[in-house]
């Protein structure tokens, strides 16, 4: 189910003094962003949620357009607009001296705002001044709730996958949220559960475990995906790589907390450097899929692996179903590019799986 404009988004982490919610619709902050993957938060929502967002602001025609209407902040506020949304991400995450006066005038315009970078918002004091001012709202989405448990790997009810991958930035969020459109199309129970920023803002809730200290993300990922007995699915945004040097902890813990009763393994087609770090290989599928298993296994002995997603932006249909064709011959699994084809055969396996 979409949710429609005007709905108010619950968030459950520790966001400002007051709390509340986080309100639609959105207006979409593009910045000086240039490069389309700079734009991911702002992307994720035009593609998952674009009913969520009523326009975008740009500073030049040379930035990223995600096809929205463009609008000034007086603009949006007329027409109804509640939050201005920085729809990028760019390298470490900070603000530029640009950012921050669009920021300020939002603020000004009436608008809250809302922020998955590591830089707060509310740790920058002309964003404060201005939010106290006018009694606006600021949002750091990436600010992880107080008091955080220590994961317990007590079992609990309910059925989990969680996406896993070779590397990171391979499309863990689209799976998961592809995963949840094709079983409700199919009449069943599902929950795209959110651990990054834009997926936090596609889903309006989640667990930004990437802020989390170490101790506690098992714990955290457990308080995402509490016990459910409707039958249904959670479906939990993987992050990180097991074989990434600096991503892998994280990637242990979403496996330990999540306790999935099914994986998914995502990949980009040709990639063969670990992003960031690329004095590391991109490891072999099969050789990644044993390890997260093995790591599974711990909390949820009877994990197993129901298909793999690929990533295939970077090539031609033919070249596309070839590939797809060659991981499924290797692994004997189902494999699927999540934007293009969907995961209906993929999620015909889960179900499978599960009667068995």
């Amino acid at each position: 189910m979409l949710i429609p404009i005007g709905r108010l988004l619950a968030y459950p982490g520790r966001v400002n003094e007051r709390g509340g919610v986080i309100e639609a619709p959105y207006l979409l902050y593009l910045g000086e962003a240039t490069d389309p993957l700079s734009a991911k938060t702002g992307r994720g929502i035009a593609h998952w949620r674009p009913q969520l967002a009523l326009g975008q602001m740009r500073s030049s025609p040379a930035t990223v357009s995600l096809g929205f209407p463009e609008l000034s902040f007086a603009e949006a506020v007329a027409r109804g607009t509640r939050t201005l949304v920085i729809g990028v991400a760019n390298a470490g995450g900070v603000m530029s001296g640009r950012m921050v006066d669009d920021i300020v005038a939002a603020l000004e315009a009436g608008l809250d705002v809302a922020s998955g970078l590591h830089q707060r918002l509310a740790a920058q004091p002309r964003i404060a001044s201005a939010a106290a001012a006018r009694d606006r709202r600021l949002w750091d989405v990436r600010e992880p709730p107080a008091n955080l448990p220590v994961g317990t790997g007590a079992r609990r009810v309910g059925k989990r996958l969680l996406t896993v991958g070779t590397d990171c930035a391979v499309g863990k969020m689209y799976t998961a949220l592809s995963l949840e459109r094709e079983l409700r199309g199919r009449g069943l129970a599902a929950d795209f559960r959110a651990t990054g920023q834009t997926g936090i803002l596609i889903a309006g809730e989640g667990m930004p475990v990437d802020a989390v200290v170490a101790d506690f993300i098992s714990g955290a990922v457990e308080r995402l995906s509490p016990a459910r007995d409707d039958g249904g699915w959670d479906l939990i945004e993987g992050q990180g790589s097991l074989f990434h040097p600096g991503f892998a902890g994280v990637s242990l813990g979403l496996l330990h907390g999540a306790q999935p009763d099914a994986l998914v393994l995502c990949h980009e087609a040709g990639r063969t450097r670990m992003r960031h770090a690329p004095g590391f290989p991109v490891p072999d599928l099969a050789r990644c899929l044993e390890r997260n298993l093995e790591a599974a296994w711990l909390t949820s002995p009877g994990a197993v692996a129901v298909g793999v997603a690929l990533n295939t932006s970077a090539l031609d249909r033919d070249s596309a179903r070839r590939a797809c064709d060659d991981v499924e011959a290797a692994l004997g699994l189902p494999c699927q590019d999540p934007v293009v084809d969907g995961m209906g055969r993929v999620v015909e396996r889960l179900l499978e799986a599960v009667q068995r």
